[in-house]
């Protein structure tokens, strides 16, 4: 009983021990499970966090490259704003000083043409006083020639009565016959009378014209005298340092070919220290270049960008002087109306020469000779300035259009509308075409009267040589001559003769032979002093 007992007991026990044990295995398998699940899990948010760290720790990198840039890109806005900022501030300085550099000039301009007018104003005084002078002891010498005459008809007036009495006494005439008498031999002494006092007359009025033109020449010239201004086909600028010629010149010769090709002046840069030579025939292009050169040099930036900006500017003031010159040489002479396109082309003359002279100078003082000379003749004094300062206006522009300065010249005058006595005397001053004007005629004398005074134009070395080579040959080929020096630049030559050939009296014959045949044969300014040296020298030694 105990036994059967006891079987369901053991049953029971090894089912719970058998149950407990198979719950133990599953739940172990439950809990190896969640434990792998864990696991899992603690991995993944240690992959996760380990990610996100790295997104971090980039993030962190890009920012700070990020901030790296923004840094630098700062640094390198702040250099741009203080590189610009200075630039203005030059740029600022610089036309600063080029305004009160303007205003100087204006100033300066303006003290020259007080003074100017000053002066003209003082020497017309002096010439009115003058004139005055002359008319009052004009009107004491009429009045005197006036009572003289009035004299010798009352005293022929009387004569004439006494020859009538004493014909009527003597001969017994009539009355009739006695005044035709009278009148034959009053018209035959008259006759000769007047034939001589015409031949006075002309002989006086001669002498008086010629005396009277030599004045009006000679205070033409005295009121209007001016310098002389050599020009050259070159300008040298001046370099701060040696080191500038490198700048100048530019990578592989860059600078120096945009700047001739802008100016269209060449460039000379040899072994002169600190210069550059501008070389050019058009005086024009050779200032732009000049004013451009001294600019970039200031400046010290030196690229071809800089330099088409510099010439620029350069050539709109060149063309701003221009116009300036041509205003200022219509104030100097009172010309107070012309047209603005005629002024521009007329201060153009300030940049043509003519045989070395300035032909913007040559004109005012063919203008002021041409009206002085007009005001003491009683003519047009303001139309003969206007002609004088005009009539070698074709020059101005000969280079650029076909024909000569004379026929450019007419052109221009008459499509601007000038007098018809400026555009003939333009037209004639070179006896191209009649004058048909006494102010035509004024305008060749003056300009005869500028170009040929002394110093006025430049001739050329090999002109010059030729004349003295030519003058000591002449002298050579007569028999006699030793030796001919042409001295003091061909205003002098001397003759060393033989004294065994030619005698004392033979040198006065041969010195006026020698200037016979200069004077045929050569052509020359002023005068030529022709001096024969005759001298014999005996040597003896004493033993």
């Amino acid at each position: 009983m105990t036994k059967i007992f006891l079987i369901p007991v053991a049953i029971a026990f090894i089912s719970i021990l058998l149950g407990a044990g198979i719950g133990f295995y599953f739940r172990k398998q439950i809990w190896e499970k969640k434990a792998q699940h864990a696991q899992n899990d603690a991995d993944h948010i240690l992959i996760e966090a380990k990610a996100q760290v790295a997104a971090a720790k980039a993030e962190v990198n890009a920012q700070k490259q990020e901030a790296d840039a923004l840094k630098q890109s700062a640094q390198n806005t702040k250099k741009e704003k203080i590189l610009e900022a200075q630039e203005k501030i030059q740029d600022y300085r610089q036309k600063v000083e080029d305004e009160l550099h303007v205003k100087r000039d204006e100033i300066a301009r303006d003290n020259n043409r007080l003074k100017q007018r000053e002066d003209t104003l003082d020497h017309k005084s002096s010439l009115l006083v003058e004139r005055e002078n002359n008319l009052s002891a004009k009107e004491e010498q009429l009045k005197q020639e006036q009572s003289e005459l009035s004299k010798k008809i009352q005293t022929a007036n009387a004569l004439v009565e006494q020859r009538k009495e004493r014909l009527y006494e003597v001969a017994q005439l009539d009355e009739e016959q006695a005044k035709k008498l009278v009148l034959s031999q009053l018209a035959e002494e008259l006759s000769k009378e007047r034939a001589e006092m015409i031949r006075d007359s002309n002989e006086e009025v001669q002498a008086k014209a010629d005396h009277y033109a030599r004045k009006v020449i000679i205070d033409a010239i005295q009121s209007s005298s001016a310098d002389t201004v050599a020009e050259t086909t070159v300008s040298v600028v001046d370099l701060p340092n040696e080191e500038m010629k490198g700048r100048i010149i530019g990578r592989e010769g860059r600078n120096i070919r945009s700047f001739e090709a802008l100016t269209g002046i060449d460039l000379i840069i040899d072994d002169t220290p600190k210069v550059v030579t501008l070389s050019g025939f058009d005086a024009i292009r050779r200032e732009i270049a000049k004013r451009a050169m001294e600019r970039l040099i200031k400046d010290g930036r030196i690229h071809p960008a800089r330099i088409e900006e510099t010439v620029d500017k350069a050539r709109k003031e060149v063309n701003d002087d221009i116009y300036e010159a041509g205003e200022s040489a219509l104030m100097e002479l009172g010309i107070h109306k012309m047209n603005p396109e005629l002024v521009k082309v007329l201060g153009r003359l300030k940049y043509r020469t003519s045989y070395g002279q300035n032909v913007l100078g040559h004109s005012i003082e063919v203008a002021k000779l041409a009206g002085t000379m007009a005001a003491e003749l009683g003519l047009n004094e303001k139309l003969a300035v206007r002609a004088g300062l005009l009539h070698d206006i074709g020059k101005a522009i000969d280079h650029d259009i076909e024909g000569s300065h004379v026929e450019i010249g007419v052109e221009l005058t008459r499509k601007y509308h000038e007098p018809d006595v400026v555009v003939n005397a333009i037209a004639a001053h070179h006896g191209d075409v009649p004058k048909l004007s006494f102010i035509a005629e004024l305008v060749v004398a003056a300009d005869t009267i500028s170009s040929a005074r002394p110093g006025a134009r430049s001739e050329s070395l090999e002109n010059y040589i030729r004349r003295l080579t030519e003058l000591e040959q002449i002298a050579k080929k007569y028999d006699g001559v030793n030796q001919a020096y042409a001295i003091q630049a061909g205003r002098e030559i001397r003759v060393m003769v033989e004294p065994e050939k030619i005698s004392d009296d033979r040198i006065t014959v041969l010195a006026r032979d020698i200037r016979n045949q200069v004077e045929k044969e050569l052509d020359y300014p002023g005068n030529i002093k022709i001096t024969v040296i005759r001298e014999k020298r005996v040597v003896t030694v004493a033993k």
